[in-house]
């Protein structure tokens, strides 16, 4: 029987399902049990569960990681919620000083399956602190795995393997992503971390994109179709590890690419993204890399985040820069035919 069911419902559906056949498994933080979370993803769990394996902490980010390591040293697998991205803040010196940290301190001896949980990006209308992208801060703090579903399937797959990997993960969820519906008959498991996924195939161009810029990507795609651009569409899917396989292989296909990312684009994913493309596809490339990105500055007021966030005629712009800067020839001289 196929039903409708929203990326919340999934996430929920994620940790029921984990604390169920796990009972080391365990879910807190900021009003995530008699409430269910600011967006309601733990939604039931503490009374299905116990208030033992889902309860509320503290307003105290640092406390509530610093207790998931002790819990995770100690047996259990927790999986903490972060409210909102910039609330994470707080907590980033025992995330980067121990969490990221106690494999390689321990000499492998000591692992930390737990799972940070934080809602972010943009896209809901909200205020500073509640509306960044972080991302850049954990994928460049060695020890981490980095993830951000895109679609509904995958934040039940991603979030499941999360909960049951060895070692931490920082699992970032895109809020405004929350209430997107998919038709499914059953939620199932996808592709394993390290891999990225094409979510369109197309010969003229690769969107690389991850995250609540996925979405974006697929409907650029779309409307490029009335200028004439058959537009791949490339779901990173985890941050790190990267899977440089499949986008490089996509890459060598089309010639050229874009990486769409909310985030400030200056020392961000989406710049690390296109140093690797440029690295390992270079012979290939038709035209420069190019990047549409959030702007460098501190996240703006509601009125102005249609302006700041990756649209549709941001990247359809970019195209057109692609089209100029296009040189046909360039490919086979580096390759080395006459």
């Amino acid at each position: 029987m196929i039903s409708t069911i929203t990326m919340a419902q999934a996430l929920n559906t994620a940790l029921r399902e984990a604390m169920h056949d796990d009972e080391r498994v365990v879910v807190f933080g900021e009003d995530v049990g008699a409430l269910g979370g600011v967006f309601r993803i733990t939604d039931g769990l503490a009374a299905a569960l116990g208030d033992d394996r889902c309860f509320d902490t503290p307003l105290a980010e640092a406390g509530i990681v610093g207790f998931a390591v002790g819990m995770a040293m100690g047996g259990f697998r927790p999986v903490v919620e972060l409210q909102f991205d910039a609330f994470a803040y707080p907590a980033f010196e025992q995330i980067a000083s121990h969490v990221a940290k106690m494999r390689n301190r321990t000499r492998g001896k000591v692992g930390l399956p737990l799972v940070i949980r934080i809602p972010y990006g943009g896209g809901i209308g909200g205020v500073e602190h509640h509306c960044d992208s972080s991302e850049a801060y954990y994928a460049q703090t060695p020890g981490l795995k980095v993830v951000t579903p895109a679609t509904v399937q995958d934040a039940y797959s991603l979030l499941r393997e999360a909960i049951e990997d060895p070692d931490p993960v920082v699992f970032l969820e895109p809020k405004k992503l929350y209430w997107a519906k998919a038709d499914v008959e059953r939620l199932t498991r996808a592709e394993p971390f390290g891999r990225a996924v094409v979510r369109r195939a197309g010969g003229d161009a690769t969107l690389v994109a991850y995250g609540p810029s996925v979405p974006v990507a697929l409907e650029a795609a779309e409307a490029a179709k009335e200028e004439g651009w058959d537009l791949e569409v490339v779901d990173v899917r985890t941050i790190v590890p990267f899977d440089d396989v499949t986008v490089g292989d996509s890459v060598r296909r089309t010639g050229r690419c874009v990486v769409v990312s909310e985030a400030a684009g200056f020392a961000g994913v989406g710049a690390e993204i296109a140093a690797r493309v440029q690295e390992r596809c270079f012979h290939s490339l038709r035209a420069p890399v190019l990047r549409v990105a959030g702007f460098d500055v501190p996240y703006p007021p509601p009125m102005l985040e249609r302006h700041h966030l990756p649209s549709v005629d941001r990247i359809l712009d970019v195209l057109d820069r692609l089209q100029r800067d296009d040189r046909p020839d360039t490919r086979y001289l580096l390759d080395g035919a006459a």
